[in-house]
């Protein structure tokens, strides 16, 4: 192996684990990042880059705050679909499957699109994207990248945000 290519497969080493690390540290309160919901329909993008900073195509992991108490809240992957200014505009996904319950669910006014497994779910498990809710994000309440979200996937979920967005 050369002395470049030992550069550059370093350099690749870099770049995963940075794609990887944790924002923010453990110890930052839970609702930091959170700017509340956007309201109406965003310009939705898809420019995923392979680096260490989320953008609009990928599914990365962040603290997400319940609907009724944004005091709480949970840890969980969301969608990134467009900016609005300095923060991410993205969507919870959720492993349960809601076609099951949609009747109840958009009587509540919750619609959820089908996005298919990826490398955000360790366990491999189906996702949903909820789209009829849309959080700001700071980029530093990211926790880490979890995967790219193909093209396709994408366009159903932001015909969904189109169709359902408040």
């Amino acid at each position: 192996m050369s002395a470049l290519e030992r550069l550059l497969d370093a350099a690749r080493r870099l770049i995963g684990s940075a794609r990887t690390r944790r924002h923010p540290p453990e110890d930052v309160p839970a609702t930091s990042g959170y700017a509340g919901d956007y309201a109406g329909t965003p310009q939705i993008t898809y420019a995923p880059v392979e680096d260490a900073l989320p953008d609009p195509g990928e599914v990365v992991w962040a603290w997400v705050p319940y609907e009724e108490d944004h005091g709480k809240g949970k840890d969980r992957p969301v969608l990134v679909i467009g900016r609005d200014g300095d923060l991410l505009l993205a969507l919870q996904l959720s492993s349960q499957d809601h076609d099951r319950d949609a009747a109840d669910e958009a009587r509540w006014g919750r619609y959820w699109v089908d996005v298919g497994t990826g490398a955000w779910d360790s366990r491999n498990r189906p996702s949903e994207a909820r789209v009829d809710r849309i959080l700001r994000l700071a980029p530093t309440a990211v926790r880490r990248i979890g995967a790219q979200l193909d093209r396709e996937r994408f366009d159903e979920v932001a015909a969904g945000v189109r169709e359902h967005a408040r």
